[in-house]
């Protein structure tokens, strides 16, 4: 939004010869009044939009005239002249539309000689000899032919001429083509021309009238011969490969056209096209012209492409309206469909896929055309149940999920083409009954809804025979379809069927139903389930269902709001929603939010005082859960009309919100907050002008008029108050230390403000100005943002001074100052720190676009001034130029040091920080149109020569075979000199110290930086490096490393920017442009040795960036030279790889490192238009390489080829047309792997997964085989054909092997790879009835498979099996894998073989009982007993009878599966005797096991833990069998959970004990009573805790006597443990103190309960739990450290929220105020954790501290959910409501107030010494929070305790702990003052972190000082201390809840 100015219209004025010129001269009279005179006023205007007016009063002129006037000669020239100026005219200019639009209006008077006149002129035209010329001829007749009167009876004049010009025009622009082959650019404009050729022709054969009859009656004439030449001009581009395929495709229409007017009698037509389809033209029955000029085309291998377009044209061209054609037409139309049908098994490029979709389109919108009056026979041919409509639908199956999003978008017309076609084809019939229509609906229902195409062709089902019999058929489909809205890839699909189905569904509603009743059963059906969406599920699905779904809804039916809001309203006060859920407040924020944006909500406050109450918006605007705020902040600020005034209330609101919602971690969020408030502003403008409008009107009615209103200038100046409030807001928000988030969101508003209230302009008014409220402090705040590490925020800060031109020159005024910042940027480009060449590159452009460079630098380049230097362009140039001198200076000085010594340079100055700022400086500078070429020249190819030589210093280290460690810390000489062989082996520079000599280290116990000189070894002289300060430093690896490969990316950025960005010269001597072609195929050099040489990833990856942009450039270059680099560099390289070479340089490891970055650059920039012939010649190369089983070639190139094969497959820039090259790239990964050279076979599996994801799609979840990332086995061997017989083939292979005799087995390692593409497809219940492409023939093969010896391909055999059975067949398919297995009376059997056959029925009986479709099928239950009769007679495979442990296992899961299919009978009841059958044997399975019997071994045997783990799996149920039989009887049971939990394995006790674990959170979530079970256990699980020694059994034990009642089981310990209850907890809280995470974050919680009892039931003796008390409160201090993991953190949490009445807000405090105090501190630790998860569990904390009855009204946030960054301001009122409720204000102030002062923090520390300067180890982290600010915790506390001591009126006290705190803070700010001092000058860029400690040291110093001050009187509270915000925050709650 914003006021935006309306483009001017650029028209391009005509002229005239200097003769036309003299003529119109000659016949203008005097006063200007004739034609001549208005003609020759038109031509002397200079403006095309001055001519247009001139031009349209021509024609009017003329109507005046008389009939005398049209012997006029002066009328007969001015008509001359004007035919000259149209064909003068470009095609596209609007002058010649506007001429064209008068000459119509001719009158008829003059038509003759116009019609003259204009056939003259064109008849000059066709005589054009220039060939670069024939396109302004070809539009010129394409102009005369569109609805231009004169033109087209000048052309049909001429037509004879015209036909000839375009024939041979076509004829001479094809052979001028084939001499520029390989120019790009010539060859694109050239194609062009033939295109508009071929269309012009088309044009003129179709508008011609009686062009057809004049040709039958006379076929020699020239017309005629013209016609056939042309045709066979189109049929010779028809089947030319080398032209695009735009210009193949409409030469296929063109052919058809002529064919059609030149055959003759026109009903011959549909023959012969059909014969021409079918390849079956006989040549002795068509005419003589046509073999002539088509025979190509009558030949039997005409190829597929050619079929394809000659099909297109036979649609689009012939008339298939009404059956004009008759049979024969009817014959051809069918013909047609079978050859597309034919031609889509063939055609499997990307780009005829998508002809052929569009084509099958079009022929269904044929058919429709024709079966308006076709024959019966026609309809019997075309309808539902024909093989013509069945095929089309298997298409449709196919194609629907294609990665062509066009593509899938037509297999949608052609779905709903059919289901026309089928209507038309059964007239009368009804739909919804119609056998085609019920079988449809059925199939796409049964399909499962991660299928795309299924939404689309459900639409058209609904659109077709309406929802009412889907919605019958399932009436959760809506709730379905609303499930699967979390996918994002679903998401539109879904919502245009849901909009689909609710339209219909109301309609068919409506007019069905008289009363209004109807309207609840649509809510109920469309409205209710999205209700349940947006008060649960997830985050994703609400979102999306939010911005795709609500909006349709309220858009079709606003009057539903009413039903939502009243719903919604209704759930708030009643739901007790879960931590961090939207509840139904989200969701009422989102219906009004969406409502107002669409303009369901008209206005603001009157609305809202019906819908939703004030203090609900502001519980929306700081709700825990963000995507409730960012609701909230979207009705505020979204509407519909962007002229509505904001009101107060909406301001207010905002405002609050921007206090506590800047500092959000989700970029998303913070997205979305800046784009909302961005359209907040442009209301306030845009309403503003409104406003300013108003005002003016006012003004001149009130001095007629004294009535008065509301004056709009009052609303004015709420807006600017508003304004100026924010923006001190946001500027308040950019404190020392502030977040990233917090900076990031600060500066993007800032930037919308500038951006919304630009500068005034002339008249237009601006009611806010931003450059007014910065003063010299806020420009210093934006210029230190450039100190943040993240460059985002430079960006920001960079952009937003820019946007402040007048602030920033303001500011630039102190020569000093400006020496100073420039001196700083020099000394930061030459930084450790990479991000501080950054912040370099940033002051330096500050400095140049604000002209602000130091004097005596501009002064140096006074010469440079011209005599535009006042100008911005020239200052900007001049500024720059010096800029770059200056750098190029300093690095030339610096490589010149380094070619000496590169550990100096890596140390002291890392020389990449010099060429970032150079590159930084180029890209800011617009290099098209530059002053000072020649020294711009000069400078160019200065740098370029001091890039090669950077370049050539670090290179040997980035080339090295190991770059990552070339100095290792060696402490002895054997080591140092086999470093020495390495070196020697790279061939350094031998001027180079770095490699003379290696360093060695004495050994040292310890490392001191101050001792650093003695710790390093005298060796040799090179050994201690000084740094930029004379000190004595360390030089490590990564130090080397990290200068020399960010030296050689940086060089390579600004080689690709200087070739993108500077103009070319095309000659040396060329006074344009800066770089040669010389200069640039070095550049190209450069990159090729560096991207082909380089070891280290970090290098190649960033010159391949730079030689990116090179090859770009290098492809839209006009100099043929230049153009053929990329050509020559890939064939010269393919060479180098398949030479194998012995003395190549090409890394054969690190996955050949540069090399597939330079084929890919190579490549990728190729233009995707045409023909892309260098990817094809390259694949089939590297494809060749890749297969290749041709030893004496070696394996590198086949490496290389693998590789580079990997890195193509993964480029996205290569789309589509890389799909035809994946099936061969599959076979040479799966034969690759069965390679015996591992390099082979690890190539090949990197290239298998890039393969796999470029099939499948990127995986999105956790699930390995996620349902969007399969494929149906019909789409996916039609999309990879040859794929088909080879992995059958590959399969029948393995399977054979793998089912030998042969007694060592076979490893067949392809068996992998053959099953992770298999198990990724499934087949569809749309495959129908073809089996061409089955996928039955692999299932034997998979069968056979799972007999592997390796137990991983045994199961990864039975995953596959899986989906290639229907759902239908799973039931035959378990049958006959049972009755495979051996019985017990077999003598030989193969444990192998069982196994896999039991895990191949396991996998098939779980997708069998899992598909909830199928379990509602009534031949379920039927099938399941057949399997359980099968699975019976296999019984002894469960017992001692067979010995192996492993199978034994999968059988009972076998049997545990279906046991948990069957309901077990109730008392009473007759169950199933199959049923009864199987739990008596599970029974007497379970009963004489090894869990009765005992274990007979003594040591783990194999299998023996999945063995355990299955049969307690089994036994458990048994259990709770047993005890619910035995209910209420003392009656002995063979097996009982303590039986299992006295197990000696872990496997039995785990499985166990989660199974109670998992009763006894259930039975605490549903708020029922324990399980009887557990309250009798309490002996047993205590007694497990003291004994038990596995530490998940321990964890879960520990869990389970925490979620159980205290009271059930604490008073048992001293008879059980002979532990009293106190030493109970002690013994809990040493747990907690010394274990492991998982249990110490249980354990912290469990003590946290026990001790909670006891407090509760020992409240009369508080002093005899005082140590426990205190061991408790530090054992939960302990835990909130930011260094403990995330678990104990939340643990702390947890055991604080479930104390907090207790400890934290008890009205009488238990613990003393010490150690009360620092529980509350904990939780303001927690609040300012850097997890999220942390902060929203500390949340809990406050929200159930302010719901207490002697706090909830300390806030009016109450029982609300709230985010962290308000509950930390709410925590400390809470606390100092508290404190005064205590009465112990006067002993906790001092604590307080040393939170604020900072008691941990040592000011020594705030600045390290001159002796601890930079970092050495460059890659050493320790633990930073990003999201803590410790200023802001400071203002919080500070405000609350202002407002506190005020409220309370604190008596001056002189207690010794505040008189120390005095002291203490007045030291502390004399020090740090005297550490500033210290600093250096522009301390905050050349010493930040030093700077910002101390920045905030002095903030918290003062805080202390001022409260003091207050409490002693000397310093009155001002009103700025307790800001409006926080009167309102703190005050007690007034307003009536909503």
């Amino acid at each position: 939004m914003g006021v935006k100015k309306k483009r001017e219209m650029q028209v391009a004025a005509l002229t005239v010869c200097h003769q036309d010129l003299e003529i119109l001269r000659s016949f203008a009279d005097a006063e200007g009044k004739n034609l001549a005179s208005l003609l020759l006023h038109c031509v002397q205007l200079t403006d095309g939009v001055s001519q247009i007016h001139s031009v349209k009063q021509i024609v009017p002129f003329l109507e005046k005239v008389d009939k005398n006037g049209m012997c006029d000669p002066a009328i007969q020239s001015c008509l001359d002249i004007l035919a000259g100026i149209y064909f003068s005219l470009t095609l596209k200019n609007p002058l010649k539309k506007v001429l064209i639009s008068s000459l119509n209006s001719l009158p008829k008077l003059f038509l003759t000689e116009a019609i003259h006149s204009f056939t003259s002129h064109l008849q000059e035209e066709l005589n054009t000899a220039d060939l670069y010329s024939y396109r302004k001829v070809i539009d010129n007749i394409s102009s005369c032919m569109e609805n231009f009167n004169l033109g087209r009876a000048s052309v049909v004049n001429l037509l004879e001429n015209v036909l000839y010009f375009l024939h041979k025009s076509l004829i001479e622009i094809l052979e001028e083509n084939r001499k520029f082959s390989g120019n790009h650019i010539v060859q694109t404009q050239l194609m062009n021309d033939l295109l508009v050729g071929i269309r012009v022709s088309m044009t003129l054969v179709q508008k011609v009238q009686g062009l057809q009859s004049d040709l039958g009656n006379d076929s020699g004439s020239p017309i005629w011969q013209t016609m056939c030449g042309l045709l066979s001009v189109f049929t010779k581009f028809l089947n030319d490969d080398d032209l695009l395929q735009t210009i193949q495709s409409t030469s296929g229409l063109a052919v058809i056209l002529f064919v059609k007017t030149m055959i003759h009698p026109p009903e011959k037509l549909p023959e012969l096209i059909s014969s021409l389809l079918l390849q079956s033209v006989d040549c002795t029955s068509i005419p003589e012209w046509f073999m002539d000029s088509c025979r190509s085309l009558c030949c039997a291998d005409v190829p597929a492409s050619t079929l394809l377009f000659l099909c297109q044209g036979t649609l689009a061209m012939l008339d298939w309206q009404d059956g004009s054609m008759g049979p024969s037409g009817e014959a051809l139309l069918l013909d047609t469909v079978r050859v597309l049908f034919t031609l889509s098994s063939q055609i499997k490029e990307s780009t005829l896929e998508m002809f052929l979709s569009r084509i099958l389109a079009s022929w269904t919108s044929s058919a429709i055309h024709i079966l308006g009056s076709s024959s019966p026979s026609l309809k019997d041919s075309l309808n539902g149940g024909s093989s013509i409509a069945r095929r089309l639908l298997e298409y449709v199956y196919t194609h629907w999920e294609h990665p062509l999003d066009a593509l899938r978008h037509q297999t949608k017309i052609i779905f709903r083409n059919i289901l026309q076609i089928h209507r038309l084809t059964t007239e009368g019939a009804d739909l919804v009954t119609d056998p085609f229509f019920l079988e449809l609906t059925k199939s796409l229902l049964q399909l499962e809804w991660h299928i795309k195409g299924k939404y689309a062709c459900l639409g058209c089902l609904v659109e077709s025979i309406g929802i009412e019999h889907i919605l019958s058929v399932d009436k959760t489909i809506p709730s379905q379809i609303l499930e699967v809205m979390g996918d994002q890839s679903l998401v539109p699909y879904a919502s245009d069927l849901l909009e689909t189905m609710f339209k219909n569904h109301k309609s068919h509603l409506k007019s069905q139903t008289a009363t209004s009743t109807w309207m609840d059963e649509w809510h109920e059906t469309w409205v209710s389930p999205l209700l349940s969406i947006l008060c649960g599920g997830n985050l994703d699905q609400k979102s999306y269902v939010i911005d795709y779904y609500l909006p349709r809804l309220l858009n079709y039916s606003p009057e539903s709001l009413q039903y939502m809001v009243k719903i919604l309203q209704a759930s708030i006060d009643t739901e007790t929603g879960a931590c961090n859920c939207r509840g139904a407040l989200g969701a009422l924020m989102a219906c009004l939010r969406t409502a107002r944006a669409h303009g369901h909500l008209q206005s603001a406050t009157p609305a809202w005082e019906t819908l939703v109450c004030g203090a609900r918006i502001k519980q929306g605007l700081i709700h825990q859960h963000c995507q409730v705020r960012i609701d909230t902040l979207g009705l505020l600020c979204e509407s519909n009309r962007s002229t509505e005034v904001v009101s107060p209330e909406e301001m207010q609101w905002v405002q609050f919100f921007i206090t506590y919602n800047l500092n959000s971690q989700s970029p998303g969020v913070r997205q979305q907050i800046c784009s909302l408030l961005k359209k907040l502003f442009c209301r306030i403008q845009e309403s503003s002008q409104v406003l300013y409008k108003l005002e003016q009107r006012k003004s001149t009615l009130d001095s007629e008029n004294r009535s008065s209103g509301e004056q709009p200038p009052v609303s004015l100046q709420q807006y600017k108050n508003f304004m100026s409030s924010v923006c001190d807001i946001l500027f308040e928000a950019l404190f020392p230390g502030s977040s990233y988030s917090t900076r990031f969101s600060a500066l993007s508003i800032l930037g919308s403000v500038a951006e919304v209230f630009p500068v005034s302009e002339g008249t237009i008014q601006t009611v806010y100005q931003l450059s007014h409220d910065i003063d010299a402090g806020r420009f210093q705040i934006l210029i230190e943002c450039f100190t943040s590490t993240f460059e985002e925020v430079k960006t920001l800060a960079f952009d937003l001074l820019m946007k402040l031109p007048s602030v920033t020159a303001g500011q630039f005024q102190d020569p000093e100052k400006l020496q100073d910042l420039f001196q700083a940027a020099l000394e930061l480009s030459t930084s450790t720190k990479p991000y501080d060449c950054v912040t370099a590159s940033y002051l330096l452009n500050l400095l140049i676009w604000q002209d602000a460079l130091p004097a005596s630098l501009s002064a140096s380049s006074a010469w440079l001034l011209t005599c535009e230097a006042g100008e911005k362009a020239a200052v900007l140039e001049r500024n720059t130029l010096v800029v770059i001198k200056c750098l190029m200076e300093n690095l030339e000085d610096e490589i010149s040091q380094a070619e000496d010594s590169l550990l100096q340079a890596a140390s002291s100055f890392p020389m990449y920080g010099r060429v970032h700022c150079i590159t930084r400086a180029f890209q800011k500078l617009p290099l098209h149109d530059l002053q000072l070429v020649g020294e711009w020249r000069l400078v160019v190819e200065r740098l370029l020569l001091l890039s090669y030589r950077l370049s050539a210093v670090v290179s040997p280290v980035i080339q090295s075979s190991s770059p990552e460690g070339l100095i290792p810390m060696d402490t002895d000489s054997e080591s140092a000199s086999r470093l020495q062989v390495i070196l020697n082996e790279i061939q350094p520079r031998d001027t180079n110290a770095y490699f003379n000599q290696a360093k060695i280290l004495e050994e040292r116990d310890s490392f001191d930086l101050e001792d650093l000189s003695t710790s390093v070894s005298n060796i040799d002289s090179f050994a201690d490096i000084k740094g930029r300060e004379g000190r004595t430093c360390d030089v490590t690896a990564q130090m080397v490393l990290v200068c020399c490969w960010r030296s050689m990316k940086e060089v390579a950025l600004l080689l690709g920017t200087l070739c993108q960005l500077l103009p070319m010269r095309p000659v040396p001597e060329s006074s344009s442009g800066l770089l040669t072609v010389q200069q640039v195929k070095e550049i190209g050099g450069y990159f090729k040795q560096h991207l082909l040489q380089s070891r280290h990833r970090g290098a190649f990856e960033l010159a391949y960036t730079g030689f990116v942009k090179l090859t770009e450039i290098l492809n839209r270059c006009s100099d043929v030279s230049l153009q053929k680099l990329p050509e020559q560099w890939l064939w010269s390289v393919l060479e180098e790889i398949k030479s194998s070479d012995p003395s190549s340089k090409l890394c054969a490891t690190r996955r050949s490192a540069g090399i597939p970055f330079y084929i890919q650059a190579l490549l990728a920039s190729e233009p995707k238009k045409g023909k892309m012939d260098l990817l094809k010649i390259t694949m089939k190369e590297l494809i060749s390489l890749a297969l290749s089983v041709d030893a004496s070639k070696g394996i590198v190139p086949q490496v290389h080829a693998l590789n580079i094969l990997r890195a193509l497959f993964r480029d996205t820039r290569l789309g589509e047309n890389i799909i035809p090259y994946v099936a061969d790239g599959a076979k040479a990964a799966i034969l690759g792997f069965t390679s015996p050279v591992w390099a082979v076979r690890n190539s090949s599996t990197l290239l298998f997964s890039s393969l796999i994801t470029r099939i499948f799609g990127v995986k999105r979840g956790k699930d390995e085989l996620s349902k969007t990332n399969r494929m149906t086995g019909r789409e996916f061997f039609s999309r990879f054909p040859e794929l088909y017989p080879f992995l059958l083939k590959q399969l029948e292979t393995v399977a054979n092997t793998v089912g030998s005799e042969t007694g060592e087995p076979d490893r067949h390692p392809s068996m992998f790879l053959l099953l992770l593409v298999l198990e990724r497809l499934y087949p569809s219940p749309m495959d129908g009835t073809s089996s061409a492409l089955s996928l039955a023939p692999f299932v034997p093969f998979i069968i056979r498979c799972g007999c592997s010896p390796i137990y991983h391909s045994r199961e990864m055999a039975a995953r596959a099996l899986v989906p290639f059975i229907t759902i239908d067949q799973i039931a035959s398919t378990v049958h006959a894998l049972l009755d495979s297995l051996p019985n017990s009376t077999d003598q030989c059997f193969r444990q192998n073989h069982i196994h896999g056959t039991l895990l191949q029925v396991f996998h098939l009986l779980q997708a069998y009982v899992t598909d909830s479709r199928h379990r509602t099928n009534a031949d379920f239950q039927q099938e399941l007993s057949d399997v359980i009769v099968c699975t019976k007679a296999k019984l002894w495979l469960a017992t001692r009878q067979n010995p192996c442990l492993v199978t034994r296992a999968v059988y009972i899961d076998v049997l545990f599966l279906l046991t948990s299919c069957l309901d077990r009978p109730a008392g009473g009841q007759q169950p199933a005797l199959e049923s009864l059958g199987l739990w008596e044997d599970v029974r007497r399975i379970v009963l004489g096991s090894e869990l009765v019997t005992g274990f007979p071994w003594t040591f783990k045997v194999p299998g023996l833990p999945q063995y355990l783990q299955s049969l307690t799996k089994l036994a458990i149920p048994e259990v709770w069998a047993s005890l619910a039989e035995t209910e209420g009887q003392a009656v002995p049971v063979p097996l009982s959970f303590p039986r299992l939990l006295e197990s000696s394995f872990s496997e039995v006790r785990l499985l166990t004990l989660e199974t109670l674990l998992e009763r006894a959170t259930s039975s605490e979530l549903e708020e029922k009573g324990p399980h009887p079970l557990l309250c009798s256990m309490g002996e047993e699980f205590l007694l497990l805790a003291m004994k038990e020694t596995h530490p998940g059994c321990f964890c879960r034990v520990l869990k389970i006597l925490y979620h159980m009642n205290p009271n059930e089981w604490l008073p048992q310990t001293e008879c059980c443990v002979h532990l009293s209850t106190k030493e109970f907890l002690i013994w809990t809280m040493d747990i907690a103190s010394n274990d492991r995470s998982e249990i110490q974050s249980v354990a912290l919680k469990l003590a946290s309960k026990v001790i909670a009892y006891h407090v509760q039931t020992c409240e009369e003796n508080k002093d005899f739990l005082a140590s426990e008390l205190r061991q408790w409160v530090q054992l939960v201090v302990r835990s909130c450290g930011d260094h403990l993991p995330t678990a104990s953190r939340l643990a702390a949490a947890a055991a604080l929220t479930s104390t907090t009445p207790l400890f934290l807000t008890s009205p009488q405090p238990i613990l003393e105020l010490q150690d009360t105090l620092s529980l509350w501190r904990c939780v303001l630790t927690l609040l300012q954790s850097e997890e999220q998860t942390v902060r929203e569990a500390a949340t809990e904390i406050v929200t159930t501290a302010m719901s207490q009855g002697n706090t909830c009204q300390s806030t009016e946030f109450a029982f609300c959910q709230v985010n962290a960054s308000i509950a930390l301001a709410l925590a400390l009122a809470v606390l100092c409501d508290l404190l005064q409720q205590w009465g112990q204000l006067g002993s906790g102030l001092p604590i307080l107030l040393g939170w604020l002062l900072g008691g941990d923090d040592d000011p020594q520390d705030l600045v390290q010494s001159p002796h601890q300067g930079e970092d050495d180890y460059i890659f050493e982290k320790s633990e930073v929070n990003f999201w803590a600010e410790t200023l802001t915790f400071v203002k919080y506390l500070c405000r609350q305790l202002f407002h506190l001591l005020h409220q309370s009126g604190w008596p001056s006290p002189h207690s010794q702990k505040l008189c120390h705190l005095q002291t203490t803070a007045s030291e502390q700010r004399h020090l740090v003052s005297q550490l500033f001092r210290e600093l250096p000058l522009s301390a905050e860029f050349l010493k930040t972190v030093e700077y910002t400690r101390l920045r905030i040291q002095e903030e918290r110093t003062s805080a202390v000082l001022r409260l003091l001050a207050f409490l002693e009187g000397k310093e009155v509270l001002r009103a700025e201390d307790c800001p409006r915000e926080w009167r309102q925050l703190m005050a007690p709650r007034t307003e009536a809840a909503c």
